[in-house]
């Protein structure tokens, strides 16, 4: 069973779309960007360097079974990604499998109804060899977190065993016992050669997670924790340094123009650092920046990263590094037929409810938002959350909508993909005035996220400074939004507690639970026209 949607273009995360070009290892030769080396240049004739490959992903998501289009091609799935990683590691004397976080969360169902391990299975069958935490992998809490990790119990699945690799992170801390929750580094040796590997998250991962989920935690500053222990490896000797940090960072493909939070953490973090994957805004990303080669391969399994080292086994120190980007498109291989019988095991036991019909679409309707920041799809689950809670408004926010509705037959599954946070509807009460401060939360430090909403209409100006960017706000009768009076509020669970810094949420009074967002959503297709559909209205204008 294969489970089709479109690449779409995240504003909230910054993701571009496909260029359909790959940062090649002669481009990055010729432009004498990938040479890097300690000490004094010796000949290649002097010294026997060992050639070692570094395979990585980054922000999966448990899309074992998800084909998506990748400039109008199919990319990704997990038995294509692992039949390209054992091509390129056949190729190579000496691979290291590793990925940078996100591997679960936000998952179809495949993986999500089985607690995410078939997503585990996968990456310990494919052969991985070290990972580190992402935000998404704090979703359903830090012991849920470990119990996936160790393989304990409950267990979803017979035989579950854990994870059969390491998983690192340097800048997570246990509040109780003021260490971190899991190993801070790894030492992996290659060729008889020690390579240290640090992990760590974005210390801003507990705004944009649920404040249960991170209950417990404290999240340190990346750069120190790199620098704390790249301290102890260069003391035990180790030379080679590879970061898999889940913080955000993105370039042209030719690696021009790199920004983001990844660049700034390569200029704080240690000389000794020699590469960085990145991960957490599904982008592009591969550049030199301070010495230090930087690396992120989109997400969804849709790419993979490529990274070919040249190590001195005398001064045991990388003196040769180049990247690739790979596009994962499967008219190009033949799946690997042991994670495509894995995938169909787990399908059968989730195959009752996610095949359920709920509605025919009568054209795609996408999360890809106008330059106002409305989308069709936005629209759509808005009216259907107002609908199921029978409120005056409703808001969604944009991270949680992870793919469209494509045109044609559309089941209980295919919204779960669109919706797949299990959250819960919560009911509350604001005043105008707290709505108001709401949509001015929408813009935001470093990145900027605009709710799609059901009730009301409003304007907003870019122009004006932060905290006044909203104009004037309409109800459907034509009045404008009392800043005294008292209105219902439908939202999920996820903005009820504040998520991504919608801290007024946190104020609404006589709060009521609903149903999950999902179901909502299967109710209001099953209880419209059909075949439904959704359409941009101007709910939201930008005026220049």
């Amino acid at each position: 069973m294969k489970v089709l949607f479109s690449l779409i273009l995240f504003s909230f995360l910054g993701m571009p779309l496909y260029s359909g070009q790959s940062a090649e290892k002669e481009q990055w030769d010729q432009q004498g960007l990938s040479e890097e080396y300690h000490g004094h240049v010796e000949e290649r004739k002097e010294a026997p360097y060992k050639q070692i490959q570094l395979l990585g992903i980054n922000d999966f998501h448990g899309q074992l079974n998800v084909t998506r289009q990748v400039n109008d091609r199919p990319a990704g799935r997990a038995d294509f990604l692992a039949a390209y990683l054992r091509k390129r590691a056949a190729e190579n004397e000496n691979t290291i499998l590793l990925h940078v976080g996100d591997m679960i969360g936000a998952s179809p169902p495949v993986s999500a109804f089985l607690r995410d391990e078939p997503t585990i299975e996968f990456l310990n069958r494919t052969g991985f060899d070290i990972g580190t935490i992402g935000n998404h992998e704090f979703d359903r809490g830090v012991d849920e977190l470990l119990r996936l990790l160790s393989g304990g119990s409950p267990s979803a699945t017979k035989n579950y065993s854990g994870s059969l690799f390491p998983w690192i992170s340097a800048n997570v801390i246990s509040q109780k016992s003021g260490k971190p929750i899991l190993p801070p580094y790894k030492i992996l040796n290659a060729s008889g050669i020690p390579i240290g590997f640090i992990g760590v998250i974005m210390k801003d991962a507990p705004a944009i997670s649920a404040p249960n989920s991170v209950k417990g935690l404290i999240f340190t500053d990346e750069a120190e924790a790199i620098n704390k222990y790249a301290h102890i490896l260069k003391n035990q000797g180790v030379r080679a340094i590879v970061v898999l940090a889940h913080v955000p960072g993105k370039s042209k493909p030719n690696g021009e123009h790199a920004r983001g939070q990844l660049i700034e953490l390569a200029h704080q973090a240690d000389d000794e650092v020699d590469i960085i994957f990145g991960g957490h805004s599904h982008a592009y990303l591969n550049s030199v920046v301070d010495g230090k080669l930087l690396v992120q391969a989109y997400s969804y399994g849709t790419a993979f990263s490529d990274v070919d080292i040249e190590m001195d086994p005398g001064t045991k120190d990388i003196v040769r590094k180049h990247a690739e980007i790979v596009n994962v498109f499967q008219d190009d291989i033949q799946p690997a037929n042991d994670i495509t019988e894995l995938i169909e095991r787990f399908e059968k036991k989730v195959e009752p409810i996610v095949n359920r019909y709920i509605g025919t679409a009568a054209m795609p309707i996408t999360a890809e938002q106008n330059r106002s920041g409305e989308s069709a799809l936005g629209n759509l689950i808005a009216d259907s959350q107002r609908a199921a809670m029978n409120t005056d408004l409703a808001f969604i926010n944009p991270g949680g909508i992870r793919a469209n509705i494509d045109a044609g037959r559309v089941t209980w599954g295919n919204l779960y993909v669109v919706l797949p946070f299990s959250n819960q509807l919560v009911k509350m009460n604001l005043k105008g005035s707290q709505i108001r401060d709401i949509l001015n939360q929408q813009w935001q430090p470093n990145t900027t996220r605009i709710l799609q909403i059901s009730g009301f209409t409003y304007s907003w100006n870019d122009r004006q400074p932060p905290g006044e960017k909203i104009k004037d706000i309409y109800l459907p009768d034509g009045t404008k939004l009392h800043s005294n009076k008292i209105y219902s509020v439908t939202v999920n669970t996820y903005l009820a507690d504040g998520g991504d810094n919608f801290t007024v949420f946190r104020k609404g009074t006589n709060r009521e639970t609903g149903p999950s967002d999902v179901d909502a959503l299967a109710d209001y297709i099953q209880n419209s026209a059909q075949p439904f559909s959704s359409a941009i209205d101007g709910r939201i204008k930008r005026i220049d």
